[in-house]
């Protein structure tokens, strides 16, 4: 393997640390909180002429209101199978026609149900801290590495350090900024 300089390393670092980000802002939006958000449908696919297609290629989605989604496929002869796709889709929605348009109102959460998605959230947060502090270790060890090698000194490595755990501080203060957004957004009634 070719020796990674410092820069590239603390680059790889910062890198993996904003996926994670990413994938933890990715995940935070597929919880349902009470309001509607028209992302909820985003992985919800129908049947399009023998192809599954995800219902934001085949209907336009809007917010209705606050607590309700307006679903207007652009073929009206696809009202029906949109519908029955988001019915199915496993969401607890309960879609329902109202002329060109499917009315899809948000149920609003129980106190347990928020509690509980409260705990799944904080989980993915944990996670991805987790997975930050991983980033982290294995940035340190590759620099303690190239000390062995003789690639850097001493004096590199320990500044260096120094550079992956702010990146660290800065990645998982986003992640506790996200986590305390969600968790308010479960909370709002």
């Amino acid at each position: 393997m070719a020796e990674a300089s410092i820069a590239d390393i603390k680059k790889s670092a910062d890198a993996k640390m904003h996926k994670t980000i990413e994938a933890l802002k990715n995940d935070l939006g597929k919880v349902r909180t009470g309001r509607a958000h028209t992302g909820i449908l985003d992985h919800v696919t129908v049947d399009y002429y023998g192809n599954p297609a995800p219902i934001p290629q085949v209907a336009n989605v809007i917010l209705v209101d606050a607590r309700t989604l307006g679903v207007t496929p652009w073929e009206k002869k696809m009202l029906a199978a949109v519908e029955k796709a988001i019915r199915d889709a496993d969401l607890g929605l309960n879609p329902a026609s109202q002329g060109d348009m499917i009315r899809v109102p948000m149920p609003a959460l129980t106190e347990e149900r928020r509690k509980d998605l409260i705990k799944v959230v904080r989980g993915e947060a944990e996670n991805a801290r987790v997975a930050v502090r991983n980033v982290r270790r294995d940035a340190n060890n590759a620099l303690k590495d190239m000390v062995k090698a003789k690639t850097a000194s001493e004096d590199e490595e320990r500044r260096a350090q120094d550079e992956v755990q702010k990146l660290t501080d800065k990645a998982i203060a986003e992640i506790d900024k996200l986590l305390a957004a969600k968790e308010a957004d479960l909370m709002a009634i």
